[in-house]
């Protein structure tokens, strides 16, 4: 972790968008959203701003650090049933 993440700006952005996305941002998901995950990470250029964070729970910020994109189980990349049957589809 930088020092960055100490900073009053991140404190004040990570607040503005866990009030901006109280659930988690997965499809599907209905989990308190309790991390500011950049979309971009910063490592590969995303900026610090709220439209490149969104609010994840930690089991889905913890598929990510893991290197998968979130997403349920049941479910393509995309959030959707993978099950060609399934209600929503």
């Amino acid at each position: 972790m930088t020092d960055f993440y100490k900073t009053a700006f991140w404190k004040r952005l990570r607040a503005a968008c866990l009030k901006r996305d109280r659930k988690c941002t997965t499809p599907g998901c209905t989990e308190r959203a309790v991390v500011a995950d950049h979309i971009v990470p910063r490592s590969k250029g995303g900026a610090d701003t709220l439209e490149n964070l969104r609010g994840l729970c930690i089991r889905h910020h913890n598929m990510r650090r893991h290197g998968n994109e979130p997403y349920l189980k049941g479910c393509n990349a995309k959030g959707q049933p993978a099950d060609p049957n399934h209600w929503w589809n």
